[in-house]
């Protein structure tokens, strides 16, 4: 049954992005090799990962707080209800909320508008990812949108 769902309300997570990210590529910093990637613009990741070192470890703990919080806010508002839901793979939340629950998500093609490829994102309940490929794998056995290639002018 298809039914409309309302994700929660994202809260401002963004030093655990910067933290982590900072941390994977810690020696890549301390060694300075950072400066040989190509991007050094303002919000270029070296740039980033620099500025990171300095995020206060309270806001980095908040920060975690309300991520429980909104991973409790999927388990109870949202995977109570449903199995998976289905949402358009860009312009929402689901994406940077998944990214910070780990809600497994799969991202099939559906289409073109415009000459111009389109998918859906199937996301599934924590540990469901069987769940979530078996859908895909449904919706791609009984369509030709993964076989369909734009066209170039």
């Amino acid at each position: 049954n298809l039914i409309p769902v309302e994700l929660p309300e994202l809260p401002y997570l963004s030093p655990i992005l910067s933290a982590e990210s900072a941390a994977a590529f810690d020696e890549l910093t301390r060694n300075n090799q950072d400066d040989l990637l190509v991007r050094q613009i303002k919000n270029a990741w070296p740039n980033k990962f620099r500025e990171s070192r300095f995020i206060p470890a309270v806001e980095y703990i908040q920060a975690n707080r309300k991520r429980k919080i909104l991973m409790e806010e999927m388990k109870e508002k949202v995977f109570s209800t449903i199995d998976l839901y289905l949402n358009p793979s860009w312009g929402g939340t689901s994406l940077t909320i998944t990214n910070y629950t780990g809600h497994p998500c799969i991202v099939i093609p559906n289409g073109f508008i415009n000459g111009k490829p389109t998918s859906i994102t199937i996301t599934g309940n924590l540990y469901q990812e069987a769940q979530v490929i078996a859908l895909a794998h449904f919706i791609q056995s009984r369509t030709e949108h993964h076989r369909q290639h734009p066209t170039f002018p």
